[in-house]
């Protein structure tokens, strides 16, 4: 699995640069009346992708972390109760009454 992994990072790395050589010129962003900023374009492209990335994988991780946590209280938990409560309140057996003779 970490073979594929590895793959799949370098085709992501071999795109990127492709992009970054055939979109490399400069392209003006006004961001204030009296500033203009030229990036180049493959450059703007990429941090535009980033900026909208890198939040929502730190929500996915924080929420992920934060279950984790969480299912291995319970699991926690469950462990102790179970063996506290078998120990506290056995399980009652069945009585079948005695038969009533007739009358």
């Amino acid at each position: 699995m970490q073979i594929v992994r590895t793959i799949l990072w370098v085709l992501l790395a071999v795109v990127l640069v492709v992009f970054a050589v055939y979109n490399g010129k400069p392209v003006e962003v006004q961001v204030w009346p009296t500033l203009i900023w030229e990036p180049p374009l493959a450059a703007l492209t990429i941090m535009a992708f980033l900026l909208g990335l890198v939040p929502m994988w730190l929500v996915h991780r924080t929420v992920r972390w934060r279950l984790k946590r969480r299912i291995a209280s319970l699991e926690a938990s469950l462990g102790t109760g179970v063996a506290t409560e078998a120990a506290v309140a056995p399980i009652p057996a069945v009585v079948t009454p005695a038969p009533q003779p007739l009358p």
